[in-house]
């Protein structure tokens, strides 16, 4: 069977790697599928066995795609479409598998070339437009929601990656069996098909987790939902009653960076906290599992962060917000949760770093659950399931 597996979004590229993209691509080859993955110009190759990955022009020069609706985007999707058709014109493909908006022009293509359409949603679009502040027309608002109920309705197949999104698609879809919620669990290593020089932080910051001192991480990006400022101000409340504490964050872009130092010197937390920039897939891994104690302060949102997945399968203890996207997930026996606001949350590093029994028992449980409902043997099973249902 020959898969098109369409993905509007960069692939790979160092800064934002669409994860779910490379791990849908590499399970459906290894299932033995011949698939051509149309994506992005920018970014470089994977070595994904069995993938053949398919690039529009790279428009460098009109800067890069960032997450959200953008007019880039808009203007790169059109090249998309255009590229789809050529390929389909050329080939003879059984499934698209479509991800994000991409399905909207696969819906009006799938009965010209009778192919079976899989729609892998990420995220309510018609509400990114406003969560992005794209726009506030309710004309196109409106029409971004009837164009993706009506793709809802006539997939074959859907992914869902969160329970959230699960309940809005479900009452919209044509066949509730064809659901099937595949969260973007897995975190094995990438497999680049060269060397590729990224412009990130260097690694003399490991010295941190040498176990001298009790290390809280955040790892992840610096948008503002994601909860730096919260964060903060919690370390500087706890460090009160745990004044060896030192908190790592990694990641963010260097305006961020810079703003969000500046705010920790005025808390006079400066010297008790470390703003790393971003660095490798590799070094972020090693740190999660180093660290004395693991963070998520996002203060809005309904879809689970990847790495949440990857904090469950670490062994170290995790504070989280208790807010949609992580209680879709995870509960008070498996994690600390702690209400969006810094003396909660306060509290909630304070008891991370005192450890016990109880702590360890959330410990185990949260590893449990991940080998469970998240691991790799749980992932694939359920794309074989859902490919198995496209070749009936």
């Amino acid at each position: 069977m020959k898969v098109l597996a369409i993905a509007p979004q960069p692939f790979f590229t160092p800064r934002g790697t669409p994860l779910s993209v490379y791990y849908r691509t590499l399970v459906t080859a290894e299932m033995g599928y011949e698939v051509d993955l149309l994506t992005y110009g920018q970014g470089v190759d994977v070595d994904i066995p069995g993938v053949r990955i398919v690039r529009i022009p790279s428009f460098r020069w009109l800067g890069s795609a960032k997450v959200g609706p953008s007019l880039l985007k808009a203007f790169l999707d059109v090249f998309i479409a255009l590229w789809a058709v050529g390929l389909m014109i050329r080939h003879r493909y059984d499934v698209v598998h479509a991800h994000e908006e991409a399905v909207f022009f696969c819906r009006f293509l799938k009965p010209v070339f009778r192919f079976r359409l899989i729609y892998d949603m990420h995220s309510i679009l018609s509400q990114q437009l406003v969560n992005f502040s794209f726009t506030n027309s309710k004309l196109l608002i409106g029409m971004f929601r009837r164009l993706e109920d009506g793709c809802l309705a006539k997939a074959d197949g859907l992914i869902t990656i969160s329970p959230a999104l699960a309940e809005y698609a479900i009452p919209r879809v044509r066949d509730p069996e064809a659901h099937f919620l595949i969260e973007n669990s897995l975190f094995d290593p990438l497999r680049l098909e060269h060397h590729v020089d990224v412009p990130v932080a260097d690694d003399q910051w490991l010295y941190l987790l040498d176990g001298s001192r009790p290390v809280i991480l955040y790892a992840g990006t610096f948008e503002s939902y994601q909860g730096i400022g919260l964060l903060l101000r919690a370390f500087a409340a706890a460090r009160s009653k745990a004044p060896d504490a030192f908190l790592l964050l990694l990641g963010g872009r260097p305006e961020q960076v810079s703003e969000h130092h500046n705010e920790a010197e005025g808390l006079r937390i400066g010297e008790h906290c470390r703003f790393v920039g971003e660095v490798s897939r590799e070094l972020a891994q090693r740190a999660t599992r180093e660290a004395s104690v693991l963070t998520s302060p996002r203060t809005v949102g309904v879809n689970t962060p990847l790495k949440i997945y990857e904090h469950i399968a670490s062994g170290v203890p995790l504070v989280a917000t208790r807010i949609g996207s992580h209680t879709q997930v995870l509960s008070d026996d498996d994690c600390i949760l702690v209400d969006p606001e810094p003396e909660a949350m306060a509290r909630g590093l304070l008891a991370a770093l005192q450890g016990g029994e109880a702590i360890e028992r959330r410990v185990t449980n949260a590893r449990a659950l991940y080998d469970e409902r998240y691991s790799p043997a749980a992932y694939r099973d359920k794309m074989r399931r859902l490919f198995d249902l496209m070749t009936r």
